[in-house]
C-alpha cells in the first residue's frame, strides 16, 4: 500500500482544498507567480506544491479582509 503524500497537486484539487473556484485560483496564481504549468501536446495543467497552497491561502484571506 502506497501512503506517500504527493509533492504536487493539480489546479482542480488545489481549488477544492482551498475552497475557492478554479478561476479565482488561476487569477491568484497568475498575479503571484505561484504554481507551475506543464504542457503535454495541446494540453496544459497547472500544479502547486503544498507550500504554494499555503501562500495562496494567505494571499486569498488577505484579499477578503
Amino acid at each position: 500500500m502506497n501512503n506517500q503524500v504527493p509533492k504536487y497537486v493539480t489546479c482542480g484539487r488545489a481549488a477544492l482544498l482551498l475552497g475557492i473556484p478554479e478561476e479565482e485560483l488561476g487569477r491568484i496564481s497568475a498575479q503571484s507567480g505561484l504554481g507551475h504549468t506543464e504542457s503535454a501536446g495541446e494540453e496544459t495543467e497547472t500544479f502547486f506544491t503544498y507550500d504554494e497552497l499555503r501562500q495562496i491561502c494567505l494571499i486569498s484571506t488577505h484579499q477578503v479582509n
